[in-house]
């Protein structure tokens, strides 16, 4: 599998004016790209300290250099950005690949997946660690991606879980009464049984909260391994029968039904 950031952006020379989507102006230069669905901050800064980056016909070196998107000309490499058509997709994340662009480490990224489609930038909406699968969210949209993604908004997320010991109603209920891990107090919102073998189980549990390795920790202070950790809802969003390393788009209704769904506040 290759390892490969984003591309950068086109260097085809257009005479589009920026546009700028709600919520882009007045922030720092690295970051209206960013919000632009050009790049990540972190791609933005860098093309700004390379001289890729021009402001109003002048060489812009500033990364937190105010910005109007609405009024400001800002080229890449020569051509105008502008505001991308937001594209939102959904990923079935496989064990073994990391939520980053570029891994320090040199370890396979969730972009390998996503190469060769002829995407633009594209942001992950939250984030699966290494050992984790299942539903991973993209966008160019940082707006969706944070009425998505904010915590305070409480998005239920299902995840089925293989743990290596026989639960009982007891486990269960300790996970929901929550538990003390590193100075937080660490819970799910629900946990079931969905079947047993005769040494392990699955279970299906409910976040509404994204605490670091959240499950994962909580199952721990309670002595039970995990073997697998599968993302399998994001609201009324279902992973369904999206093949382990394949992607598809989201429908218009399936990204308005995230913004809409019920959350707890």
């Amino acid at each position: 599998m290759k390892r490969r950031g984003p591309p950068p952006p086109s260097r085809e020379r257009r005479t589009i004016r920026t546009i700028a989507p709600p919520g882009t102006a007045r922030h720092g230069l690295a970051r209206v790209i960013s919000k632009l669905g050009i790049a990540s901050r972190t791609q933005a800064a860098r093309w700004i300290a390379e001289g890729r980056v021009t402001l109003n016909g002048r060489i812009a070196r500033d990364a937190e250099m105010p910005v109007d998107a609405a009024r400001d000309r800002i080229l890449v490499d020569g051509a105008p950005v502008a505001a991308r058509e937001r594209i939102c997709l959904m990923l079935n994340k496989p064990r073994g690949v990391v939520t980053t662009a570029a891994d320090e480490r040199g370890r396979d990224t969730v972009y390998a997946l996503l190469e060769g489609a002829g995407l633009p930038w594209l942001a992950p909406v939250g984030r699966l660690d290494k050992a984790s699968e299942g539903l991973l969210l993209f966008t160019n949209d940082s707006g969706w991606a944070a009425r998505v993604s904010a915590p305070e908004t409480h998005l239920d997320k299902t995840y089925h879980v293989q743990i290596d010991r026989l639960p009982d109603a007891r486990l269960l209920a300790a996970m929901t009464a929550g538990v003390a891990d590193g100075g937080e107090r660490l819970a799910v919102k629900s946990a079931r049984e969905l079947r047993r073998g005769e040494k392990n189980a699955w279970l299906e549990i409910v976040l509404d909260e994204g605490r670091n390795r959240q499950i994962r920790r909580v199952l721990a202070a309670l002595d039970v391994g995990v073997a697998r950790l599968v993302r399998v809802a994001i609201g009324p969003l279902a992973l369904g029968a999206l093949p382990k390393g394949n992607w598809r788009m989201l429908t218009g209704e399936e990204a308005r039904a995230l913004d809409a769904a019920p959350r707890r506040t």
